[in-house]
């Protein structure tokens, strides 16, 4: 059973979505919260395997809740789905970068909220090639000054470093596969290398990092080879 959070400080809504994905066989809801101080303390109690986050609540915001909750000690499991307009809501770049696995935009339907559930409980990022390509550019031209590349990166091999551009291309695993020429299996475990190595949580922190460190620069060339 996958443990989801509902957080969402509008009460129809938040009983709506709540409704919805209780109706699923395979997903419970351990708790609703309507703001994000609420929410940090639901998750500590229940630790849920998928928080489903509004980012514009009063008081505690999405963003510093996602960051509470996903920071704190035993959290490791733990995903942030966030709920955002995407075309005018500039905060979903900062909640990728506290550790949030993807975004939906609130006015997804019942099967694409299920679905985006699901997407981020296994541990993939919900981020299509196209908006990835979208977000990132966004992402980078508020972020003038890089940091340094982290120094984990020169412990990837080739193939690794490969795999994790075409990741923040938002390839699939099943994808990097074709591209490579490889069986999806071994490129699970290139995946699973390459976030061991950087310490990353998901996907959609390898995007993150990719583009923050230069690795993979806004419009260019997504294949490695």
């Amino acid at each position: 059973m996958i443990r989801v959070l509902v957080v969402d400080d509008q009460t129809i809504v938040r009983a709506g979505f709540a409704a919805l994905l209780a109706a699923q066989p395979d997903i419970t809801v351990v708790g609703e919260a309507g703001d994000g101080l609420a929410a940090v303390e639901l998750a500590r109690r229940h630790t849920p395997d998928v928080v489903v986050m509004d980012i514009r609540m009063p008081g505690m915001d999405g963003i510093e809740a996602a960051r509470r909750i996903l920071g704190r000690p035993g959290a490791e499991g733990v995903r942030v789905l966030v709920l955002t307009t995407f075309d005018v809501d500039e905060y979903v770049f900062e909640a990728l970068a506290v550790g949030a696995s993807g975004f939906l935009l609130k006015d997804a339907t019942a099967d694409e909220l299920v679905s985006a559930v699901r997407v981020v409980a296994r541990g993939d990022a919900l981020l299509s090639p196209q908006v990835t390509g979208r977000l990132v550019r966004e992402f980078t031209r508020q972020r003038r000054h890089r940091p340094r590349p982290p120094a984990e990166l020169e412990t990837l091999t080739a193939r690794e470093n490969e795999v994790l551009v075409l990741i923040a291309a938002g390839l699939s695993n099943a994808e990097i596969a074709a591209r490579l020429v490889v069986s999806e299996h071994t490129v699970k475990t290139h995946v699973a290398r390459v976030f061991t190595k950087l310490g990353l949580r998901d996907r959609a922190q390898a995007v993150v990092l990719a583009y923050e460190s230069g690795l993979v620069v806004p419009g260019g060339d997504p294949d490695p080879r």
